[in-house]
């Protein structure tokens, strides 16, 4: 597996997830105090996610994770802060794989 993979994931990964914050904060704002606006917010939370999505099932596929791991990390880019404890994880494992000093069964382990 090359490092460019696992460095997109990383970047994606902070970005959807800060975006995904701001996101939230604009639906407090909007719901809870009946100010400001979400459809501009939404729409590139929405983009931005999709990338996320894309590099995630790519590394997911290079690392050859199973199906439950791979829903596990789609999942993080779903919960607010959840990306902020997911992607070290994720980026410990698959910086082994990257060095090729590992199999992802060893990687897990």
């Amino acid at each position: 597996m090359k490092a460019n993979v696992l460095t997109r994931y990383r970047v994606m990964a902070y970005i959807t997830a800060v975006w995904l914050l701001v996101f939230t904060g604009a639906i407090v704002l909007k719901y809870g105090f009946d100010t400001g606006d979400t459809m501009l917010i939404s729409q590139i939370h929405g983009v931005l996610f999709i990338i996320y999505v894309i590099f995630a099932f790519d590394l997911g596929s290079k690392a050859k994770w199973p199906f439950g791991k791979l829903l596990w990390v789609l999942a993080a880019g779903c919960i607010p802060f959840a990306s902020f404890f997911v992607e070290p994880k994720v980026t410990r494992e698959a910086r082994a794989l990257v060095a090729g000093g590992a199999t992802p069964v060893e990687a897990e382990a």
